[in-house]
């Protein structure tokens, strides 16, 4: 009985830890750059996505699971199913934006073995990058990598095949995630096809009141996603798509595959 209570102890210990070092280095980057002067293309970006020992520290498998309800793991599994099921070999593949866990090698080994000619990781944070590139070594010379804006890309009309967004849009303010939208579907050439995970808003009450919470607390930008900034209504608003939205865990989650139609077809 003794062991267990400490146990139990221990346990709300590291969940208070844990949160407070969420929330200090989330909600309180937003409060504290409200103060000072900073990089307007920047400015919503938290202290964890730009300062190298936080990436190292809150990038575990453990963490980024239990953040995404213990899902992670699910939706990678399932991004990873897409791609090897559609044809890449001599294909163009994005990663728009980094993305913590192992997502990233996860897809660069299926995109390789399907045969992708090209794999662009893109993040506007350039310790982002060389994170991602300590996750690759096996892969080596198989990807480029490319400090830009996911609201602004350096890519051409129709220049990738597949385009993967993985857990962004809710860290952007309103304006940058319709920029973004934008963007992703800018870049996907005919036929090609834009992947986007993201949250969605949960079909209990009780979920939906969870997920409040948190947001307000953690992530202040993510409400948006559960209405005016649907991603399904962006591009079906967009025209030419063919999409497919699957939700997980009572709807707390979206995984939205969206095809360009072919020109000439509607």
């Amino acid at each position: 009985m003794i062991e267990a209570l400490l146990f139990g102890k221990a346990l709300a210990v590291v969940f208070i830890a844990m949160s407070g070092t969420l929330f200090l280095v989330t909600r309180v980057t937003l409060i504290s750059r409200s103060f000072f002067p900073c990089v307007k293309e920047t400015a919503h970006i938290y202290w964890v996505y730009s300062n190298m020992r936080l990436i190292r520290f809150i990038d575990r498998q453990l963490i980024i699971s239990a953040i995404l309800l213990f899902q992670y793991d699910r939706l990678v599994d399932r991004v990873v199913d897409e791609i090897r099921y559609s044809f890449i070999h001599g294909k163009t593949v994005l990663l728009t934006s980094c993305a913590f866990g192992d997502v990233i090698p996860k897809i660069v080994r299926a995109s390789v073995e399907g045969g992708a000619e090209r794999i662009f990781i893109t993040d506007i944070i350039k310790n982002e990058l060389i994170h991602a590139r300590s996750k690759l070594g096996d892969f080596q010379g198989k990807f480029e990598l490319v400090e830009a804006d996911a609201t602004c890309m350096k890519l051409d009309d129709a220049a990738v095949d597949i385009n993967l967004v993985f857990f962004l849009l809710h860290e952007l303010p309103d304006q940058a995630k319709e920029h973004a939208m934008r963007e992703a579907a800018r870049v996907v050439s005919p036929g090609g096809k834009l992947i986007i995970v993201e949250f969605h808003q949960p079909r209990t009450w009780f979920m939906r009141l969870l997920g409040r919470l948190y947001f307000t607390v953690f992530e202040p930008f993510a409400l948006a996603m559960w209405n005016h900034h649907d991603p399904v209504r962006t591009i079906e608003a967009m025209g030419g798509w063919t999409l497919n939205r699957a939700t997980f865990f009572w709807g707390n989650f979206q995984i939205v595959v969206a095809t360009k139609q072919l020109i000439g077809l509607k």
